[in-house]
């Protein structure tokens, strides 16, 4: 890690509560759909509805520019920690459909108001040779947070019953929340942020960059795995592995993706990215043996890091002072395919399941040709 990052407060403060929020969704996770079963009695149709609320506070990240309006945003994004904390705590507190609803809102707009504070902070705080590695670094430590919780939650599991988990990990993560509340890493001389929603015309390749990485995302999250536990018949200790494998594989290969787009450019890098996934998409849809199937998944995870290159690539053509609401917009514009594309997908699916993966794959390469049009001054400042 360069010097430099060493000497700025706001990249410890920062790769703290990323842990606190990745490691605690990861823990959501884990514990969520097996306590909604087995512990509340849900059954399909209320998880669906539980997915689909999850996903609202992201479409409402553009809210976070007023509410910068009467808090610091680096508070801010330690305070939505803490009501990130206080949803995971309470989830095992009240064991009800509705009470579900209730912590999983609470939870999900901690997560995504942190998310939407940590991007824009990220590309304040840092320059256009330091912000891929801060990206990198951050995706570094998210990696290590999933795997360390894995595990604790493969250990502590035969002692604890769910609602102890859910409290244990949410006290954690409040108290990590608190503590980052008390500190104050920001400089006194950083360019101020409008308080005011900003959409520009000549941001329109952001936007629509943003927008097709959403939808690639749900595909991967909403089919990638249903695909390897209903076709191929993939085991919970299969899943568990891969997605431990991944999480490896990214620990050490997230450093390189940012020197990748400090060296490359991002045009090169997201590139190859979308030329990568129109492969991997199409394959999705004809593969026929399990282990090429994992391997694809492992490969769509990994190329799923290097979607960094569309945040710094914001920062080389915005006005300093448009980061913080842009980045809130384009947390919502990147959440309006995770309304719409899980319930389409399904329906697709239900047709023939090798139609959303044959749609992804038109989508990489619409992505591929619009990222052609990136054009960003060589000068590094």
């Amino acid at each position: 890690m360069p010097l430099s990052f060493s000497r700025n407060p706001m990249y410890g403060y920062l790769i703290l509560l990323t842990v606190c929020s990745t490691g605690g969704l990861q823990c959501w996770r884990t514990l969520f759909d097996n306590f909604a079963v087995h512990g509340v009695g849900l059954d399909g149709h209320h998880m669906g509805i539980l997915q689909s609320v999850r996903e609202i506070p992201g479409f409402l990240a553009l809210v976070v520019t007023y509410v910068l309006l009467i808090i610091k945003e680096h508070h801010l994004a330690a305070l939505s920690i803490m009501v990130m904390g206080a949803g995971i705590f309470f989830t095992g507190l009240l064991p009800s459909f509705s009470g579900l609803i209730l912590t999983t809102v609470v939870m999900s707009f901690g997560f995504h108001y942190y998310e939407t504070c940590c991007q824009s902070l990220t590309l304040q705080y840092f320059d256009r040779k330091l912000a891929p590695m801060a990206f990198a670094g951050q995706q570094r430590w998210s990696s290590l947070a999933n795997i360390l919780v894995g595990v604790i939650i493969f250990v502590i599991a035969p002692f604890l019953d769910y609602t102890a988990m859910f409290i244990l990990f949410g006290t954690i993560i409040i108290g990590c929340g608190i503590w980052a509340f008390t500190r104050n890493p920001e400089k006194p001389d950083m360019m101020p942020q409008k308080k005011s929603m900003v959409i520009r015309k000549r941001y329109w390749l952001y936007y629509c960059l943003t927008f097709m990485a959403g939808a690639r995302r749900q595909i991967f999250i909403a089919f990638a795995v249903f695909l390897l536990v209903q076709k191929f018949g993939f085991t919970i200790r299969e899943v568990t592995l891969l997605f431990l494998l991944n999480n490896g594989i990214n620990f050490f290969i997230s450093p390189l993706i940012g020197k990748a787009i400090v060296r490359f450019g991002e045009r090169k890098v997201l590139s190859l990215e979308y030329l990568a996934l129109i492969a991997i998409f199409i394959a999705y849809a004809t593969v026929e043996s399990r282990w090429v199937a994992a391997l694809l998944y492992i490969l769509d995870h990994i190329f799923f890091g290097f979607s960094m290159g569309i945040k710094t690539y914001f920062q080389k053509i915005s006005d300093p002072s448009d980061i913080a609401p842009s980045a809130a917009v384009g947390f919502t514009i990147n959440h309006i395919a995770a309304v719409v594309l899980p319930v389409v997908g399904g329906l697709l699916w239900m047709v023939d399941y090798r139609i959303p993966f044959l749609a992804g794959a038109a989508l990489s390469l619409v992505s591929l040709v619009l990222v052609q049009q990136i054009r960003i001054r060589s000068k590094i400042t």
